[in-house]
């Protein structure tokens, strides 16, 4: 295992006055046997920033420790690291247990030290009845089980997930989710995740790094990023409704920007503010409404069993005093 340390890395397309900047100077530590999320939207850079660290892209400039090391010119098989990609990678000829054994017959590992990698990393993800077959007979779960049964017995420093559950249903996305941790804690070994879903990334981190347009935006727990989000862009991104956002809100301060959770946000029957109810979301156990508040578009939660407005219906609503986050209007950095 091994700590990662990412030292103003600049990533640039091209050269001279025609170079295209993608990645703008991104700093991170990385502790050793930690699990990062990198998670922002399509064309963020993260996914360039883990190619970098992969060895699979030229690092323009700034320095990336791996352990002990400065990797920028090692070759990627010399950096002792693992990559699970979105599209599994499975040799369809060849038998799983093959697959997973495949890195160490070329690496020329002794066949009883393969068997027995194998037959650990199987047990653990729960695939010893499944060595014999084919990838063909086996649901896409189990072909990224298979895929990260791979990478495991290399014994790797380093594993690096690139969007590994994107080609899952819903539901496979939460079981192999539950996987993924359940391997963490067995085998430890730093871990960076790729991923654009902040349900994926606050389920699975134990900090995250917000990319956007290839800057750092917000480097910390789950918990930090969601509820002292450092910008707007944060506070827009994570969380499932975002925050509401407010330019123009009642009572608000001049040049800032007033952001609030809709679980935040209350119905009252007095004071507070006027809200337009547009459309209602029913999603079990809570209600999202949807509407105006002087002009302005605002989401509210609201838990089963308790009254709500109808679509067409005028309501009021207060914000929690205790729970708004104030940002600057022109930077949109946290105030």
């Amino acid at each position: 295992m091994a700590s990662i340390s990412l030292k103003n890395i600049v990533k640039r397309y091209g050269t001279g006055k025609a170079a295209v900047p993608v990645i703008h100077g991104v700093n991170a530590e990385i502790k050793d046997g930690e699990f990062i999320v990198l998670v922002g939207p399509s064309g963020c850079g993260k996914s360039t920033l883990l190619r970098m660290i992969a060895g699979l892209e030229e690092i323009t400039g700034g320095e990336l420790w791996i352990g002990d090391k400065v990797v920028n010119n090692l070759e990627p098989a010399k950096r002792n690291i693992a990559m699970v990609f979105q599209n599994y990678a499975l040799y369809p000829h060849m038998s799983n247990y093959e697959n997973m054994a495949y890195g160490l017959k070329l690496a020329k590992v002794p066949e009883d030290e393969i068997k027995r990698r194998v037959d650990k990393a199987a047990k653990i993800l729960e695939l010893s009845h499944l060595l014999d077959r084919k990838p063909r007979q086996l649901s896409g779960g189990q072909r990224q089980r298979v895929a990260m049964g791979r990478a495991i017995v290399r014994q790797p420093q380093v594993f690096l997930f690139d969007e590994p559950l994107s080609n899952l249903d819903a539901k496979l996305r939460g079981q192999t989710r539950i996987e993924i941790q359940k391997l963490h804690a067995e085998l430890g070994i730093t871990s960076l995740f790729v991923t654009h879903d902040q349900v994926e990334a606050m389920t699975l981190a134990q900090r995250m790094i917000v990319m956007n347009g290839g800057n750092v935006e917000q480097f910390g727990t789950p918990e930090e990023v969601y509820h002292t989000p450092a910008s707007t862009f944060v506070a827009g991104f994570i969380g499932s409704p975002p925050m509401n956002l407010l330019k123009n809100a009642p009572n608000g301060r001049q040049g800032q920007i007033l952001g609030i959770r809709p679980e935040h946000i209350d119905l009252v029957e007095a004071g507070g503010w006027e809200f337009m109810v547009e459309t209602v979301e029913l999603l079990g156990a809570e209600r999202l409404l949807y509407g105006k508040v002087g002009g302005e578009d605002v989401t509210v939660r609201v838990e089963e069993g308790q009254p709500y407005p109808k679509p067409g219906e005028t309501a009021r609503i207060s914000a929690r005093e205790d729970r708004l986050h104030w940002f600057h209007a022109e930077t949109g950095k946290r105030i």
